[in-house]
């Protein structure tokens, strides 16, 4: 079974991510598959009734697409098909802050050890590492970085207005 890191910790995968899908037979009932979202627009009726089915959404999509679906949906995959390629980074926080989903939220494509502290940040809460990557290492990212200075999902209040309401705590900050 495939494995990715989850909430910080290293388990193992139940869902399928089908990249490509022609057809409804192509997604077999019984096992929780994640889909593309051009095919979920498609089948949007058929595949709710299944159950079990999250969506991915590729750098272009809009996830504004799946406004109307965010509280159904257990699991949105965004795709990072090249480490330098940022979009996945807008999508998460459009899921977030502007659609309210509050499901699993996963980076799935190129993703690597070292963006895993910022894509955490923004919203992400599971990661399906390239194959031959070490999971267990690439735990070690979420440590890389003790805070963040603006604000994020994950941390709302930018580092200036948490330094402001800590400051009487802190003689050493009260002066800064």
């Amino acid at each position: 079974m495939p494995r990715l890191i989850k909430d910080g910790k290293e388990v193992d995968d139940r869902w399928a991510l089908r990249r490509d899908v022609d057809c409804r037979a192509d997604v077999a009932d019984g096992a929780p598959v994640i889909v593309p979202l051009a095919f979920w627009l498609e089948y949007r009726d058929a595949l709710l009734a299944r159950g079990d089915v999250g969506v991915w959404l590729a750098p272009g999509d809009d996830p504004a697409a799946l406004a109307r679906d965010i509280e159904t949906l257990p699991v949105i995959a965004v795709d990072f098909p090249q480490f330098t390629d940022g979009r996945g980074y807008s999508i998460a926080r459009l899921l977030r802050d502007r659609h309210g989903y509050a499901g699993e939220l996963r980076a799935v494509g190129e993703v690597l050890r070292d963006q895993l502290f910022a894509l955490n940040e923004c919203g992400f809460d599971a990661f399906a590492l390239p194959d031959g990557h070490d999971a267990a290492a690439t735990l070690s990212g979420f440590d890389d970085f003790t805070a963040v200075y603006a604000s994020t999902a994950r941390t709302p209040q930018p580092w200036f207005r948490r330094r402001e309401s800590n400051a009487g705590d802190d003689p050493v900050r009260a002066t800064d």
